[in-house]
């Protein structure tokens, strides 16, 4: 097996060391469920990477003039309490299961994607680095963690498959990778493993590097790791011990997904059937949702889909990298090629998670690191001619289902333009908290290198409300 290979099994090839550091000698507790109350097993976190609208999908103003309300209706749903726009049909159908926050309040210092990815993933308010380096602002090792990071820091190892799998590629492009996705200070051990997947070969989602190649068989394999295992021993008198200790964690992660039957069966559409697969439709995004369903099945604690774009198709059209930044005609952009991919997708997945009975144990929340500025044009693209919509980090809309929510519901409103929290404001550290809460981890204290205490996720409160 080559040694590239083994890297990028364990994570490293992706997450990387340089995003985070070697957790403290001491780790937290593993966080236990309140007595009584049933929490999630699982969350899936479906991301819509650019900036998604808030006024044309979930927030519609019907009544406010036509250069902020757009050219879309509100349609009738399933649930009385609540209203989607007219080219979301198929989750319409579904709207009994979904609670619709609509005052989130992401207001971030640069009104950008950058500083809006890290305040959305992690729940901390960007500092001061966000407006002086830019774009160049890339993961720091002392980052706030992402949800997903804690999640699977709190959870017990899973057999055969890290605790937290983020999937079809790592936002955004190289060098420019956004922050907020990864474990930073509580250990790069807690990283996700990256599943790369391409809108060519929507169904080739695959583990990296988990299969065995040449005469390498399982039972060498092991002899190998016995031997790695006493060359060690041999150097951890020099090596410090978080550092070994990371280390070692990464090497079992790697063997258990080289070994484990699982760990690429997890990943292995075939086994679904055709009438499935066209269900969620067979795109990069909606295969991403189909195999993160498959994640949950197999009690993987934490997944996260980040919405791939389609550059070659939209990158001129929408004036945008390819996913949801709409610089650009706005309403053709969502309503020919945005929206119909994603209502199918993701009204899938609630449908499918309900009828497998898994819903009620499993968290699905929908989120975007920014909404769309209100009032339509873009000065980029033309301005009111353009039909764009800019950066709008003040006000979006977060959507949470199963896991103990209560669906066919509203929370919050906004302003009659959709700029501003309105209605009952609440912060992404309120949103991320309630993951936290809906998940059964109550306890959100962690320890530096020096074995301090530090709370993770100060000044919010899960929203209980909507359970």
């Amino acid at each position: 097996m080559q040694r590239r290979q083994f890297l990028v099994a364990s994570g490293l090839g992706f997450a990387g060391m340089s995003f985070g550091k070697p957790a403290s000698v001491k780790s937290a507790p593993q966080t236990q469920s309140a007595p009584g109350r049933k929490t999630a097993k699982s969350t899936i976190l479906f991301f819509l990477c650019g900036g998604a609208s808030h006024l044309d999908m979930w927030d519609m103003k019907p009544h406010a003039p036509s250069n902020y309300r757009g050219m879309f209706s509100p349609i009738q749903t399933s649930a009385p309490g609540v209203q989607l726009c007219e080219h979301l049909p198929m989750l319409a159908k579904q709207a009994h299961h979904l609670a619709v926050i609509n005052s989130v309040g992401a207001t971030v210092n640069t009104n950008d994607h950058h500083a809006g990815y890290y305040y959305n993933l992690t729940g901390h308010i960007p500092d001061q680095s966000f407006i002086t380096l830019g774009n160049n602002r890339t993961p720091m090792p002392d980052d706030w963690p992402y949800m997903g990071s804690v999640v699977a820091s709190r959870r017990p190892s899973h057999k055969s498959l890290p605790n937290a799998i983020s999937l079809p590629h790592m936002p955004s492009r190289a060098p420019y990778t956004r922050p907020g996705q990864f474990a930073a200070r509580i250990g790069v051990e807690h990283d996700p493993m990256y599943i790369q997947g391409t809108r060519e070969e929507p169904l080739k989602l695959r583990g990296p590097a988990m299969s065995l190649e040449g005469d390498v068989t399982a039972d060498r394999l092991t002899e190998r790791m016995s031997l790695l295992k006493q060359l060690d021993t041999a150097r951890r008198h020099y090596d410090s011990f978080a550092e070994v200790t990371t280390m070692n964690r990464h090497q079992e992660r790697a063997l258990s997904l080289l070994l484990s039957s699982e760990s690429t069966s997890a990943f292995d559409l075939e086994q679904e059937s055709q009438a499935t697969m066209e269900r969620y439709g067979k795109t990069i995004n909606g295969m991403s949702l189909l195999v993160a369903r498959r994640l949950v099945e197999a009690e993987v604690p934490f997944i996260t889909v980040f919405w791939k774009g389609d550059l070659n198709k939209l990158g001129k059209k929408c004036k945008s990298a390819g996913s949801w930044d709409t610089h650009g005609n706005n309403f053709n952009c969502l309503k020919e090629n945005l929206l119909p991919e994603f209502d199918r997708a993701y009204s899938a997945l609630i449908e499918d998670l309900n009828d497998r009975g898994l819903l009620d144990e499993t968290l699905v929340m929908v989120t975007s690191e920014m909404g769309r500025k209100p009032k339509i044009g873009d000065p980029r693209s033309g301005g009111i001619s353009g039909a764009g919509r800019d950066h709008w980090t003040h006000c979006l809309t977060d959507v949470l289902a199963g896991g103990g929510i209560k669906g066919g519901q509203t929370f919050g409103a906004s302003d009659r333009y959709g700029e501003y929290p309105l209605n009952s404001p609440v912060t992404p550290a309120d949103v991320t908290h309630t993951v936290y809460h809906a998940m059964g981890i109550d306890d959100l204290i962690a320890y530096d290198k020096l074995e301090r205490p530090y709370h993770l996720l100060d000044d919010s409160k899960p929203l209980t409300a909507l359970f």
